[in-house]
């Protein structure tokens, strides 16, 4: 299917376009929209559109259609669009593929990187007990429209024998770099290092020395920027021994994949790490979790990673649209995460408590009440 093209809202209202999905996915999905109400409550020159619209693994049971036409073009023509969780192990496709909406959108609007913060704060409960696992702030970046995952709807399986392609272009691996080395940039200027690790199998395939080779060929147009080369391998032993070695990461599709995973576990779970994905005209912003059916409806689901996937959306509609109002919105809502557990008693389920949606939403919401509001002209 072709790339649908954005047609932005005409007035100052962020128009955005909800899926809450399946499972615990509607569970985080509304306190987060009651958070972002709240904030534009709050601020001047801030007002959000919510439109819900239906897709995932319930409605393909229903229906027999995961992704319907007419949400996709809703979700064209919205400012932004945020996700809760879509999908359901137990619902599948006739070859045995999971329901998986999220992936289609990615390709329907060529969400080319999936930017993956690896974020700690004080009072978070993380695995590593070095202090400075305490502060990490680390993005990993994963190309999201070729990979391993560009041969998914054609792979073979012919006898005893299953054949999967990875497919890299040039074209696909200069927009990645360029967005990697940019983002390192404003990274710097923010006091961060300011470097990009590439992350790669470069000794053993072809396409990843390929990959490497762009890299290092788009590396020189950023010559403020330092470059550097990692095997997957080796990045990931180092990502649970000294992840703060690491600024920002860029990978390959199927290696992001499970490298994310790996950064949300630096973080405490699936349920702190948060998710965008962004193309030259769109962005999906989703937790990294999914739809944890087997906890669906016990009121224990982590939703952390919604409201810092949130934040995330309104600085990248703050930068899309020069709104600044939208900006201070998402610095007090990422603020009011960090400063609702940094207290050290807010322990979700996930990690071990006892704290489900209420807890988390109470904390977080009474956090931001705690903070001074800023207009959207300061």
């Amino acid at each position: 299917m072709g790339e649908v093209l954005v047609q932005p809202s005409s007035n100052s209202t962020l128009k955005i376009a909800v899926f809450p999905g399946d499972g615990i996915g509607p569970e985080v999905m509304d306190p987060c929209i009651v958070l972002l109400e709240d904030l534009a409550a709050s601020l001047d020159g801030l007002s959000f559109d919510f439109t819900s619209l239906p897709a995932g693994a319930d409605h393909f049971r229903a229906t027999g259609e995961a992704l319907p036409e007419a949400s996709v073009a809703a979700a064209a023509g919205a400012d932004a669009i945020l996700l809760g969780a879509m999908g359901d192990p137990a619902v599948r496709y006739p070859d045995g593929r999971e329901i998986a909406p999220q992936v289609d959108l990615r390709e329907r609007f060529a969400l080319f990187a999936g930017v993956r913060p690896i974020v700690t704060y004080p009072g978070m409960r993380v695995p590593l007990a070095d202090p400075r696992a305490q502060h990490l702030d680390v993005v990993l970046i994963r190309e999201q429209t070729e990979g391993l995952f560009a041969g998914r709807d054609t792979g073979t399986v012919t006898g005893d024998t299953a054949q999967d392609t990875l497919t890299i272009t040039r074209a696909a691996s200069e927009r990645l770099f360029d967005f990697a080395f940019d983002l390192a940039r404003k990274r710097r200027a923010a006091g961060r290092a300011g470097e990009v690790t590439c992350v790669d199998k470069a000794n053993i395939f072809r396409s990843f020395a390929f990959f490497r080779g762009v890299f290092d060929a788009q590396a020189r147009h950023f010559p403020d920027v330092v470059a550097r080369h990692a095997y997957v391998d080796a990045a990931a032993l180092k990502l649970v021994t000294q992840p703060w070695a690491f600024d920002v990461m860029v990978t390959e599709n199927l290696l992001g994949d499970i490298l994310s995973d790996m950064g949300a576990g630096l973080m405490g779970g699936m349920g702190m790490a948060p998710s965008a994905d962004i193309g030259p005209d769109h962005a999906v912003f989703q937790p990294c979790h999914g739809t944890a059916p087997d906890i669906a409806g016990t009121g224990r689901a982590n939703p952390t990673a919604m409201f810092l996937s949130a934040a995330m959306m309104l600085d990248w509609l703050a930068e899309r649209h020069e709104a600044p109002a939208a900006a201070t919105a998402g610095r007090l809502l990422d603020g009011a995460v960090r400063a609702a557990f940094a207290g050290g008693d807010l322990h979700p389920f996930e990690q071990g408590g006892s704290d489900g949606v209420a807890a988390v939403t109470d904390a977080v919401r009474r956090a931001l009440e705690r903070q001074p509001v800023a207009t959207s002209g300061t």
